[in-house]
């Protein structure tokens, strides 16, 4: 059997996107619009999603995803946005903070405000981390469709119940997942229709962050995501 012809693979996928970008679509829409198999839009659209290219409502139709506004303003809007607020939380809290996208199984840092002395975890901007582990990926991963986050739980440093426990009470915490001795704090930020845009995090030594954060402590990074989230719509 032959390989998949990759352009005709991306000709599918711009289909995709061009099939909601004038109106939400259902999945039976999207094939219609399309003329897709079921599965191959349902396959498509959901590697789409993990790039943020698309996203879906909450009554499950599919729609433009945030990325797409990222690239159309060169990318680098975001970063921006999101690393002002990140000195200040930095400030606030005394700890490194970090902001992440989601890239399918992976997040990136796109900003990053580092402590300036003492101990510290350090996550340089570009950095790639698995969305298996940490607070960052368990506050990404909540608000995620539910058949994208069943295929990365296996692997996972956390449970369904973590997730459910986020999407609950609006933040997450992690104590020694993605490294030894360290952990870390964080909150989604939204668009101005609720979409997930990434997530903002603090990240240290147990020691100081403490394995039940502090009520200050939470409401900074909270502060810090309703921040971003305003300056971003």
């Amino acid at each position: 059997m032959g390989q998949p012809n990759p352009v005709a693979v991306l000709d599918k996928a711009v289909s995709i996107l061009r099939a909601v970008a004038d109106e939400p679509a259902t999945l039976a829409e999207l094939v219609s619009r399309t003329g897709l198999p079921r599965a191959t839009a349902h396959r498509l659209a959901v590697a789409l999603e993990g790039h943020r290219l698309v996203r879906r409502t909450t009554e499950g139709s599919w729609v433009p995803g945030p990325a797409l506004g990222e690239l159309g303003r060169g990318g680098g809007d975001l970063a921006e946005l999101a690393g002002r607020h990140l000195v200040a939380l930095r400030d606030t809290s005394g700890e490194s903070a970090q902001f992440y996208v989601r890239d399918g199984a992976m997040r990136v840092c796109i900003a990053a405000a580092e402590r300036t002395s003492g101990l510290r975890d350090t996550v340089p901007v570009g950095a790639r981390l698995p969305m298996t582990a940490g607070s960052a990926a368990h506050a990404l991963l909540a608000f995620t469709p539910a058949e994208e986050v069943t295929r990365l739980l296996p692997a996972a440093s956390f449970t369904a119940r973590t997730l459910l426990e986020v999407r609950r009470r609006g933040w997450a915490h992690s104590v020694a997942e993605r490294e030894p001795g360290v952990a870390s704090l964080s909150a989604p930020v939204r668009d101005g229709v609720g979409a997930v845009l990434g997530a903002v995090s603090i990240s240290g030594p147990v020691e100081r962050l403490g394995r039940r954060p502090s009520p200050e402590t939470i409401g900074a990074v909270l502060d810090a995501a309703a921040a971003i989230s305003r300056s971003a719509r």
